[in-house]
């Protein structure tokens, strides 16, 4: 049997979950495979993204996301306005053209705008026929100053 000090906490928890839904969903961080392929136009390059929870793997559905770029190597140089990504029908997966300014290595930022907010950043290698893994000696963490 409970006591009355325990029935109190359960309350409170339930009433803080009711009451502050944003601070319970804040627990969920996002993941997401990022497959782009080179499109028509020079430059310019269509991306899929698929967003889970790093957690539960279950599809993070139902956000705006926003998608912008940087290069490592020069991120006060070359940066990409954001754009924001359309939902597919598929749940969790989104779709977003991005315009870069030069090939080479670009960190992709995801900004997760809803009930959660999230920030994933992938770097990938952009060249003119295809996308794949960054050089190893210019991702953000082999930078040399």
């Amino acid at each position: 049997m409970m006591t009355t000090s325990w029935r109190f906490a359960v309350i409170m928890m339930l009433a803080f979950m009711l009451f502050h839904p944003q601070t319970v969903l804040a627990q969920v961080r996002a993941k997401a495979e990022v497959d782009c392929q080179p499109a028509a136009e020079k430059l310019q390059y269509d991306c899929i993204i698929k967003l889970t929870n790093s957690r539960t793997n279950e599809q993070l559905a139902g956000f705006d996301l926003m998608v912008g770029a940087d290069m490592p190597s020069m991120p006060a140089m070359h940066n990409v306005r954001p754009v924001k990504a359309d939902e597919d029908q598929e749940k969790g997966t989104y779709k977003a053209r991005i315009v870069l300014e030069m090939y080479g290595d670009w960190a992709l930022h995801l900004d997760l705008i809803g009930p959660v907010r999230d920030r994933v950043v992938k770097v990938l290698r952009f060249e003119r026929d295809r996308v794949g893994e960054p050089t190893s000696a210019q991702t953000p963490a082999h930078q040399r100053h």
